[in-house]
């Protein structure tokens, strides 16, 4: 019997929703013990009793992870775009950003940051932070929701047309109110999945997919806040080619596997000391490599 095709809007421990290409939504299992299924996946199901086995996960695009010395925890698959949104207050961490950008690089996925809370007296000091980050290229919008939904919707609609968007970001910083403004129906979106899985609170501790069309051409994943991010995934010598401004300067080194943390005629550090790297990042950039060279268990 051929298989049907699908894909993964919701997850609960090993239970999945499956959207078929007709919308319906299918509960399902994966066969045997695996776990290995994720929001955004595509996948090969069979139906079984009331509901359907998930038999085979179809190759990922991409796929958003993170990586600390114990266990892995993936966000979501085949994005197109990630949207990382930080707000005035409560006051950004950049040490979390900078981690955030650094893994959707790695992952090859296309990244920008989305500054909330604008309208707040905190919003210059958190434009100043991000400073660095728009002179090395990353797009950096600003937006007060609370403030000016409306604003917000023309801003961000044309950014998020035919593409799988990831939103990320620290509790507080106005995700789940973004997803309001965005999509009109998204408590009946994300309650239907959460009947269907018979798990009410796995909003708090899975990601949810919304569409943003009648067409199902765009949606946005919404995820649970976070406090950490590892990077266990990246090895220490290859962590310099994630960081742009970083890696700019990186090709100029005398030696080919410069760490940039002391060696002669260092481009990087030569770089920093000119204000071309800003302190704060050379800062991040030497912690990270000294976390990802402390021995892996």
């Amino acid at each position: 019997m051929a298989l049907n095709a699908g894909l993964v809007v919701g997850a609960h421990g090993r239970h999945f929703i499956v959207e078929t290409a007709d919308r319906q939504r299918v509960l399902c299992h994966r066969r045997g013990k695996k776990v290995d299924c994720v929001v955004g996946d595509r996948v090969q199901w069979e139906m079984a009793g009331d509901g359907g086995v998930i038999e085979a996960v179809l190759p990922r695009r991409s796929l958003l992870w993170r990586q600390d010395r114990w266990r892995s925890k993936s966000f979501a698959a085949n994005l197109d775009a990630l949207l990382v949104i930080v707000a005035a207050a409560p006051p950004m961490a950049e040490a979390l950003l900078a981690r955030t950008l650094i893994a959707a690089a790695h992952a090859g996925i296309a990244a920008q940051v989305l500054l909330n809370k604008t309208d707040l007296p905190e919003a210059g000091a958190a434009r100043a932070r991000l400073e660095p980050y728009r002179r090395m290229g990353v797009p950096v919008l600003e937006t007060s929701l609370d403030h000016d939904a409306a604003a917000a919707r023309e801003l961000l609609r044309p950014l998020l047309a035919r593409r799988v968007t990831l939103l990320l970001g620290a509790s507080g910083v106005g995700k789940s109110t973004l997803i309001n403004v965005l999509v009109s129906d998204a408590a009946a979106q994300v309650g239907a999945i959460s009947r269907a899985l018979n798990a009410g609170r796995h909003t708090t501790t899975t990601t949810s997919w919304y569409w943003l069309d009648r067409e199902r051409d765009a949606a946005v994943l919404d995820s649970p806040g976070f406090r950490e991010f590892g990077l266990q995934q990246i090895e220490a010598a290859d962590l310099a080619r994630w960081l742009p401004d970083v890696a700019a300067h990186a090709a100029h080194c005398r030696f080919a596997n410069c760490s940039h943390r002391g060696e002669p005629e260092c481009a990087v550090r030569a770089a920093a000391a000119r204000g071309e790297i800003a302190a704060s990042r050379m800062r991040l950039y030497e912690q990270l490599h000294e976390e990802l060279s402390r021995p892996r268990y």
